[in-house]
């Protein structure tokens, strides 16, 4: 079975040569995956965003909570994997994550779902990523993602080990634990457009998710909205040009969730 390298892409911008392909990476880090139903090679992880507070970047849209060094050992969130509508032979993608780092620094540490379109069919499934390593795409018969399904996924760290853990309103649980020593400077809810790279990177088209909720979103255990919007920043997908992609919500009542929109492709 081919596997095929795929990350997510952040904020700042870095390069950096991985088995010979340049990867470029925003202001964030980014999430590697291991895909067999895709041939191109797709990078997930870095958001590329120009301002702090009310952030616009070209492939992240969600939001991320900012500090020093040493300020986030935990993220979690919950979200409502959406079902994607696909045109015709139309392929595109759509990744929905928690994570830390990423935001102003060179890793990420994530996991989530994707909601693509294959050739005109959808597919959904979950994986794994510690970047700048590859990310692993789970088993689809063990670990299925449907529309409607409730994900639940949280990564923490704790004396050098990070523990990835997503558990589905299925009713299947999946964790790993990986060492590594990393900023923790950020935890990020996001809703992304993967990108494509081999010399350059190119950010691919995103996928028709609709409106999808993310819900329960903490950070070392305290709401995103408890932090202020000194430290919480709002993040809307846009094009080169500023057409908007995808734009999050303002956080609801309690603090701890929001939705995000579908706009273009």
């Amino acid at each position: 079975m081919r596997k095929i390298a795929l990350f997510v892409a952040l904020p700042c911008v870095a390069t950096m040569l991985l088995a010979g392909i340049y990867l470029f990476s925003p202001q964030a880090a980014s999430h590697a995956q291991a895909r067999t139903s895709s041939p191109l090679a797709l990078y997930h992880g870095m958001p590329r965003i120009k301002v702090h507070g009310t952030a616009s970047s070209t492939n992240w849209s969600g939001y991320a909570v900012t500090g020093a060094n040493g300020a986030y050992s935990d993220v979690k969130g919950s979200w409502v994997q959406p079902s994607v509508t696909c045109g015709s032979r139309q392929t595109a993608y759509s990744s929905f994550w928690v994570g830390l780092d990423g935001y102003n620094s060179n890793s990420v540490e994530q996991l989530g779902t994707d909601s693509d379109c294959s050739r005109g069919r959808p597919t959904y499934y979950g994986w794994w990523e510690m970047y700048p390593n590859p990310s692993v795409q789970l088993s689809t018969s063990s670990y299925p993602v449907s529309p409607g399904d409730t994900l639940t996924a949280e990564v923490s760290y704790s004396g050098g080990n990070y523990t990835l853990s997503m558990s589905s309103s299925r009713g299947w649980n999946f964790s790993t634990t990986q060492s590594g020593s990393f900023n923790n400077s950020s935890a990020e809810w996001i809703a992304e457009a993967p990108s494509s790279c081999s010399f350059t990177c190119h950010v691919l088209p995103l996928a028709n998710f609709g409106t999808m909720n993310f819900s329960s979103c903490t950070a070392n255990g305290a709401t995103i909205g408890s932090y202020g919007s000194s430290v919480w920043v709002d993040i809307t997908m846009t094009t080169s040009g500023g057409t908007v992609k995808a734009q999050p919500s303002a956080l609801n009542g309690s603090g701890d969730g929001f939705s995000d929109t579908w706009h273009h492709s």
